[in-house]
């Protein structure tokens, strides 16, 4: 990232966002911030690619497109990264909006536990996404947390831990073993 993005004067508006481009960072525009961050892990990448490839059948069985690091509008001068949404939504542009998304994802790590267990998740639900799906990865395993949003807040809706599956007729058929979840072991 240059020096010209650090002595931005102002707010950041939507336009200046997406002028960035592309770039080896992950950068969300919250309220007229930036928030960057370094591209994840490779095994939380790992992770989320397992994870929207489960998803994936279903999804389209239902008419829903599954995306990964999609630009999702979740408001004016919101646009934040998920690591996976699945929407009801084409593949054309570069942006999906919070109206077209089912449910969105986010892989957990210790570096983003914060963002992704509070503010990403009061950002989701004040935008109206209807589910939020976390991964956890306690003790080198994973865990999926399906939320339903009821009001303004999500609420436990399903729970799966190792050696069970995420099963689930909302927010479209989906039955996902966690171990499809675990990546190999590096040699």
């Amino acid at each position: 990232m240059s020096v010209a993005v650090l002595e931005h004067p102002g707010p950041w508006s939507e336009d200046e966002y997406f002028a960035l481009g592309e770039t080896p960072n992950r950068i969300e525009l919250i309220d007229g911030s930036l928030w960057v961050s370094p591209a994840p892990s490779k095994r939380h990448q790992h992770i989320a690619f397992l994870l929207a490839r489960g998803l994936y059948a279903p999804a389209e069985q239902a008419g829903l497109l599954v995306l990964q690091d999609v630009n999702l509008r979740l408001a004016a001068s919101r646009v934040v990264q998920p690591d996976v949404v699945v929407a009801d939504t084409d593949d054309l542009g570069n942006v999906v909006e919070a109206v077209e998304v089912k449910l969105v994802a986010e892989v957990v790590s210790p570096s983003n536990a914060g963002t992704d267990r509070l503010l990403k998740t009061q950002l989701y639900a004040a935008a109206g996404i209807p589910w939020y799906l976390r991964v956890e990865q306690p003790h080198d395993s994973v865990e999926l947390h399906l939320q339903k949003l009821e009001d303004d807040h999500y609420i436990p809706y399903v729970v799966a831990r190792p050696g069970q599956a995420l099963a689930s007729d909302d927010p479209f058929p989906i039955h996902l073993d966690v171990a499809s979840l675990l990546p190999r072991r590096s040699r």
